[in-house]
């Protein structure tokens, strides 16, 4: 048994299995397998900021989910972020930014105090009020003698104004022991994004050996304790500090707001809801998941309201820009029913097939379709997890279908699709991740019907690095295209997602690097596809 797992099971051993299965009670479990105190439970003593010696800003600056008159704004100090504890005592740090006009700061419009605390491993979220729609801002950070490098940020417009044209991008699954991050080089150079939607698979829970896996470093060497899965906080603590250390993640977050929601990884592969990939007693996985989320939270750039309480943290948001579009990010992986027939590709039959199966879980469910029926955007775009329409395996009658993905779950899936069709919404966009491949897919109202409606449209991002430098046709390129009809288009390559909206059109440009084992490849539009507003369906561009 390892220090990890032993921590583990002594703390869920601590407390009762009922007083643990709470939030309350799955906070102090990891207070107390972490010795960390509660959030405001100690009034850590201030440091002198003179005192820090080192660059504190070594994971750079992010911002994210932007609103008509506020930004959030993200850093983290880790002078050492190869160390537990970052190099800083446990203190808290005042922390000075100010948001401007100009990249010079010449024009600055607002100036903050906010404070690092070491419960949050001295990580700032800072929320900036009172700001004008629809515009442009660069913002640093400041503590101690030490400056932070700038980033750029920018307000989504006037809620239900007329806005032309509104360009975002999508990216998701970013193993950093399968390669460089080389599409976020390019995704930093883009213009005029409004914000960048991650997918899920921000990090990987999975051992990262001491030249980095495929990155095969010969200028240095990783410490020893990456080399071993996260289990305990501080575990997601350094595999964070790991993934942002590096230039070209930290260069895509400085040049856009994120907009992030998670998947399996940033906790445990395929987890579903409470339930473990492993079979590990459920209170000693919460814990794991309490320790996850919490680090999820200290790193990256969300606000106050998504804070977990143990193992519990609301990641479904809502985000409007103008009248054109509302961006209904949803967490398809902690209310889930646990995977039909033991996970994996398999026959659908009755288990999966259960009308009582959720993905979102009812409340979240619940939430989408009021909102829909709320909603007088001209888009509906539900950034999400795992594929959602049907991907039969092999042509014929003898396919199977992923457990994991929303074929697993049919019968929510109808439910998302009827409440759709009953709100209205005619311009349907989902945006996914998950699958290390880039997919170009029409929904249908009847999936098993290829001449029934096309009712929206499904964008599915490449990953990052996840999958190595992988082809442009994957070896099932031919049985999955002609299973599917539906499928419009398919390629392995790693990359990002650029999507355009204007009132009359959607366009998706898919972009690819040629490889990630090596850095600094170039970057090409693989293919470009547009759906007309009121018309769904996807057409080559």
């Amino acid at each position: 048994m390892t220090s990890e797992s032993s921590q583990l099971r002594a703390a869920a051993r601590h407390f009762a299995r009922r007083r643990f299965l709470t939030a309350t009670g799955a906070a102090a479990a990891l207070a107390f397998a972490t010795g960390l105190p509660a959030a405001g439970a100690a009034q850590a003593a201030e440091l002198d900021a003179r005192k820090i010696t080192e660059d504190p800003f070594t994971l750079g600056v992010a911002s994210g989910d932007p609103l008509p008159t506020s930004v959030l704004l993200w850093t983290r100090l880790a002078p050492r972020p190869y160390e537990p504890g970052s190099g800083l005592p446990a203190e808290r740090i005042p922390v000075h930014w100010e948001l401007a006009h100009d990249e010079r700061f010449t024009r600055v419009v607002r100036r903050g105090l906010a404070t690092a605390h070491p419960e949050f491993d001295h990580s700032v979220h800072a929320e900036v009020p009172h700001l004008e729609p629809g515009r442009v801002y660069h913002y640093r950070f400041r503590t101690g003698r030490w400056i932070s490098p700038a980033g750029r940020t920018r307000t989504a417009p006037r809620p239900g104004s007329r806005v032309g044209e509104l360009r975002v991008a999508a990216v998701s699954c970013q193993a950093y022991h399968d390669g460089y991050f080389t599409a976020y080089r390019h995704l930093a150079a883009e213009d005029d994004l409004a914000a960048v939607l991650h997918l899920g698979d921000y990090l990987y829970e999975y051992a990262v050996n001491a030249t980095g896996g495929a990155r095969a470093y010969t200028d240095r060497r990783l410490p020893a304790h990456f080399n071993r899965e996260t289990v305990t906080l501080e575990d997601y603590r350094l595999r964070y500090a790991l993934y942002k250390t590096d230039p070209d993640l930290r260069a895509a977050h400085a040049a856009h707001p994120f907009v992030v929601t998670w998947d399996d990884h940033e906790t445990e592969n395929n987890y579903a809801g409470g339930i473990p990939e492993n079979g590990v007693p459920p209170e000693e996985f919460l814990l794991r998941r309490a320790a996850a989320y919490r680090a999820y939270w200290e790193n990256q750039p969300l606000r106050l309201p998504q804070r977990p309480e143990g193992p519990d943290m609301r990641l479904h948001r809502r985000l409007h820009f103008g009248g054109l579009a509302q961006f209904d990010v949803l967490d398809t992986r902690q209310y889930r029913s646990d995977q039909a027939y033991g996970d994996g590709w398999q026959v659908p039959g009755p288990q999966s097939e259960d009308p009582s199966r959720t993905m979102t879980g009812a409340e979240q469910e619940r939430w989408l379709l009021d909102g829909w029926r709320a909603s007088g955007a001209v888009w509906n775009v539900v950034p999400q997890q795992v594929v959602f329409a049907q991907r039969r395996n092999v042509p014929g009658p003898d396919f199977k279908l992923s457990m994991d993905a929303w074929d697993g779950y049919p019968a929510s899936r109808r439910r998302v699709l009827y409440g759709a069709a009953a709100a209205g919404i005619d311009n349907l966009v989902v945006l996914t991740g998950d699958v290390h491949v880039g997919y170009a897919l029409d929904l249908k109202a009847d999936f098993d019907d290829p001449d029934s409606r096309t009712v929206g449209t499904e964008l599915v991002a490449t990953s990052v690095s996840s999958g190595k430098d992988g082809a442009d046709r994957p070896t099932n390129w031919d049985n999955l295209t002609r299973a599917n009809p539906h499928l419009k288009y398919y390629n392995g390559r790693r990359g990002y997602l650029r999507l355009t909206l204007d009132e009359r059109r959607a366009r998706a440009d898919f972009r690819t690097v040629s490889a990630v084992t090596t850095p600094g490849a170039p970057v090409t539009t693989a293919a470009s596809f547009v759906t007309e507003a009121g018309d769904p369906g996807l057409r080559p561009a």
